[in-house]
């Protein structure tokens, strides 16, 4: 009888660790809720889903800003958190690189004038838990200045016509947009 109980609580026990395991992305964390985006174009779906962090008065970009005290800067994890993931079923042509179709990563760099979206072939890490050599391509991003601060973070996937998208990231001072095709 004695044994019995033993495995049973081992059992309870690991059953607990594995539904710990299964929490969704930022659970409770109520100051960067998980976010969405997704779009469906040429009956393709492409999806990302980020945390959304808010500006709450402190300086974001730039340096001193937030997003230096990462400690991959100038490589920020494209939202707070997980690292920011996309799922695209079809094959993407992104700025001329091609970007088949899967599960990835996003960051970006913005340690340069102008910014470069990262796409990543690593995925269910946390966010600051970028490894370069998994890099499966860097893409030149438009920037422009918003016409007044965006307080909360914001990753927008909208169709263009055709078989032709835009990604656009919205923060603070900052709105960078990348164009795309799916294949």
């Amino acid at each position: 009888m004695k044994r019995t109980s033993m495995y049973t609580l081992a059992l309870a026990a690991v059953a607990a660790l594995a539904l710990a395991q299964m929490k969704p992305r930022t659970q409770g964390n109520s100051q960067s809720p998980a976010r969405e985006a997704s779009v469906t174009i040429a009956g393709k779906k492409i999806n990302i889903s980020y945390s959304a962090p808010s500006v709450r008065g402190r300086k974001i970009f730039g340096a001193g800003g937030l997003v230096s005290n990462d400690p991959t800067y100038p490589v920020w994890r494209a939202g707070a958190d997980d690292a920011t993931t996309i799922h695209t079923d079809a094959a993407l042509d992104v700025h001329g690189v091609a970007v088949p179709a899967g599960d990835y990563s996003l960051y970006v760099d913005v340690g340069g004038s102008q910014w470069q979206l990262v796409i990543n072939k690593q995925v269910g890490q946390w966010g600051t838990e970028y490894d370069k050599s998994r890099d499966l391509a860097r893409i030149p991003m438009t920037m422009v200045k918003p016409p007044a601060p965006i307080e909360t973070y914001k990753m927008v996937l909208s169709s263009e016509g055709g078989n032709r998208g835009k990604l656009t990231l919205e923060w603070d001072n900052v709105i960078a947009s990348v164009p795309f095709t799916v294949k």
